[in-house]
């Protein structure tokens, strides 16, 4: 199966579509007025398809197993045709769209199965997915034009060439993914001056200021220290979720001093320095936190956005 260990859990919406085609009227008045010999044609179906949504995994071999906490079942008769919707929610890391599918199809064949002692000609059309909601496709406009980053490494021993960079790298590739140009990069020693005044200097011709490296807890990790008094505005929110995210994966996140604020119209984040926290920090709210520049931009703030 895909890996999907790196997502982040967010609501999930689906809703597909199934029509049954029966060959008379009679059979449709016998399921109005509930004659149908095998029993209650819409209940059965409606659990069978429940049943069905929870159970997707099992059949269809590159699905994930995930919690389906909502299942909506509803009915439409239109002439010979009766078509049934189906919608799902969860909140998790991977869509419903193929539970919602596969659900709707079962329904159907569901109701072939209890109709088809009294209609042989009925057919089982267009099984379909109407619309989803959710994931990265609902928030691929959170960037509201080209942006622009500048990425800072901060170690002593990279400055002095002991070591090669990872972390500095991962954070450029996570960021071209998502349309941002890179206008900088560079290295620095742990020295809280030299940090401080890269901020100051660059928050004047950059979008995003990325540091990365020095928000341990070493005598040497400075970049919380060389920040925090210059930061306009901290984000809560944002240091939160990158740190959530780390302790899901790795219980010594909690270590991490990751800062996230705005000075000006630039947005600057504090990361850890190690390749695997920078890349967790980094899939932790990219792209989401993109939406930031609509709102310093002074675009309506849309929950829904």
């Amino acid at each position: 199966m895909v890996d999907i260990t790196h997502k982040i859990n967010t609501l999930r919406i689906a809703t597909a579509q199934a029509t049954v085609t029966v060959s008379k009227i009679e059979t449709i008045e016998a399921l109005q007025k509930n004659t149908v010999p095998k029993g209650n044609v819409f209940e059965m179906a409606k659990t069978a398809g429940l049943f069905a949504v929870k159970n997707t995994h099992t059949s269809i071999p590159d699905c994930h197993p995930l919690p389906i906490e909502y299942t909506a079942v509803d009915y439409k008769i239109e002439g010979l045709n009766v078509f049934i919707e189906i919608t799902i929610k969860t909140v998790y890391k991977t869509g419903v769209e193929v539970e919602a599918m596969h659900g709707a199809s079962v329904i159907a064949l569901t109701m072939y199965d209890m109709l088809k002692p009294i209609d042989k000609g009925i057919e089982i059309n267009n099984v379909k997915l109407l619309h989803k909601k959710g994931g990265k496709s609902s928030f691929k406009d959170q960037n509201p034009s080209r942006l622009s980053a500048h990425i800072i490494v901060c170690s002593d021993s990279i400055s002095e060439g002991k070591k090669e960079d990872k972390a500095g790298k991962a954070i450029i590739e996570n960021l071209q993914s998502h349309d941002v140009q890179i206008q900088g990069y560079e290295i620095v020693p742990d020295d809280l001056q030299t940090i401080r005044n890269k901020a100051i200097e660059l928050s004047e011709t950059v979008n995003l200021l990325i540091y990365t490296g020095g928000t341990g807890l070493s005598i040497r990790d400075v970049t919380p220290e060389a920040l925090e008094p210059i930061l306009e505005r901290r984000i809560p929110g944002v240091e939160e979720a990158i740190r959530k995210y780390g302790q899901d994966r790795m219980p010594y996140a909690m270590l991490s001093r990751s800062v996230v604020g705005t000075l000006g119209n630039c947005l600057v984040l504090a990361l850890p320095g190690s390749t695997n926290g920078a890349k967790e920090s980094m899939d932790a709210v990219f792209p989401h936190l993109l939406h930031v520049f609509k709102i310093l931009r002074g675009a309506q703030h849309n929950k829904n956005e």
